[in-house]
């Protein structure tokens, strides 16, 4: 993949507050760890092409332009490996589990964007919901309709944003206005590749939307176009839930698993994104460790559909990258940190218990590095561009009271993440540049 372009020239700027990132991957439940690097009170350093420069203890020069936030948390923009754009429309549906869902709330909902206006009011209003909770770059799927990844490309690209989607793929048991077919799908994906791959922070991903609605055929050209090109990306949807589990094995009952529909059409490979990954055995897991394929948790949707608890340190024992995921509108939130902290809960009834590192390192560093790009994101490493937020510590007094009596870093970080949202952010940077501002109505409580 060729290198994303960066913005021409920006003032330099200095941001100063609690820098915090992760330099390695933690260890499962290491709370003592040396994966961290927090650093208080210093300047974070944005170059003018919109990149990290460094990080220092003193103020820099004048030339600078410094921002001070002070008792403020900056982190690396969170990742959101897994998230539906059309989906914000049916957050919070009651009543349902997955399959059902689908068909009663989300199917409806993602015929209205072929209509371009409402693809496109419905990108931009997707995209400025992940800026204002902290959210600079994520794997996305649109919909069935080739003009809904088209805005999706064309509202990132207007941002600034690191955005990996592509149209989605479903050419049966799926309403009409929501099918295509295989020849015509192959064309539309070989014309969005052409024109929005590689270009600036744009890649495409092969999206099957899961196997049941993909036939052998049109998963045998998703396959292909894989193998045509290693730098594209591929997403989908695996062993989320045991009614589709069922379905899979007797639409396909050749296949050894679940996975393996995926595998033997080389739908696995180091560029892979698979969500869920719930009902997995020993072999699929050592399948996805050889390809080099992640796990998108959504730990949120997992538990509001009600479709199982992850196994995530086996997964990590195994070898599987796993990220962190809001899933949209499965989930019930953008928020990350909300989503982790729904992991945690998972990890809690399963015996096991998710650290802060372990969870914010899926949703920065680590994400990025399983998606390849941690060379460009997911840290404060000199020369990754500038995606950055800056937190509140507390909002509120209950926050703020618990903020008081943290003992040690690993609490007062796990604190962060259980009791912030979206109205902690204070601001987000996008490549350098401001895009978004926490409005002046609200107010943080001083740490």
């Amino acid at each position: 993949m060729s290198q994303p372009l960066t913005p021409a020239r920006l003032p330099r700027r200095a941001l100063r507050g609690d820098l915090l990132d992760f330099a390695s991957a933690p260890a499962w439940a290491e709370l003592d760890s040396p994966a961290p690097r927090f650093r208080p009170d210093h300047w974070l350093l944005i170059d003018e092409q919109g990149r990290i420069a460094g990080v220092q203890a003193e103020a820099p020069e004048e030339s600078w332009q410094r921002e001070d936030h002070s008792g403020r948390l900056i982190l690396p923009g969170f990742i959101d490996t897994h998230v539906h754009c059309p989906q914000l429309d049916v957050i919070a549906s009651y009543g349902t589990e997955l399959l059902d869902w689908l068909h009663t709330y989300t199917f409806p909902a993602e015929r209205r964007y072929a209509d371009p206006a409402v693809a496109r009011v419905g990108a931009e209003r997707f995209l400025d919901a992940l800026l204002a909770h902290g959210t600079t770059a994520a794997v996305v799927f649109p919909t069935v309709h080739k003009v809904s990844a088209e805005a999706l490309f064309e509202a990132a690209a207007a941002r600034g944003m690191r955005l990996i989607t592509g149209k989605v793929l479903m050419d049966r048991h799926a309403p009409d206005g929501l099918r295509d077919d295989v020849a015509q799908a192959e064309r539309d994906c070989v014309d969005l590749i052409h024109r929005f791959h590689a270009r600036e922070r744009l890649a495409y991903a092969v999206t099957v939307r899961f196997a049941p609605t993909s036939t052998p055929e049109q998963l045998a050209m998703a396959g292909a176009l894989c193998r045509a090109d290693a730098s594209l990306f591929m997403q989908t949807h695996v062993a989320e839930n045991r009614s589709e589990v069922d379905w899979v094995a007797q639409l396909f009952p050749d296949a050894r698993s679940y996975l393996d529909v995926y595998a033997r059409e080389g739908l696995l490979h180091p560029r892979a994104v698979l969500a869920h990954g719930i009902w997995l055995d020993e072999t699929d897991r050592g399948v996805l460790a050889e390809s080099g394929a992640q796990i998108a948790h959504s730990p949120s949707s997992n538990l509001f559909l009600g479709s199982g608890l992850m196994d995530w340190p086996g997964l990590r024992a195994a070898g599987v990258a796993v990220s962190a995921a809001s899933d949209v509108g499965g989930g019930t939130s953008l928020s990350m940190q909300r989503n982790l902290l729904d992991a945690y809960k998972i990890q809690a009834l399963r015996g096991e218990r998710l650290s802060a590192w372990v969870a914010l390192h899926a949703a920065t560093r680590g994400a990025a590095e399983a998606l390849g790009l941690a060379r460009e994101l997911g840290s404060f490493d000199a020369g990754t561009l500038a995606d950055v937020c800056v937190w509140d510590w507390a909002m509120g007094s209950v926050a703020q009271a618990r903020f008081e009596v943290a003992r040690e870093l690993h609490e007062r970080v796990f604190a962060w993440m259980t009791l912030s949202d979206e109205r902690n952010l204070a601001a987000t940077f996008v490549a350098g540049e401001a895009r978004y501002c926490r409005p002046a109505t609200m107010t943080a409580s001083a740490p």
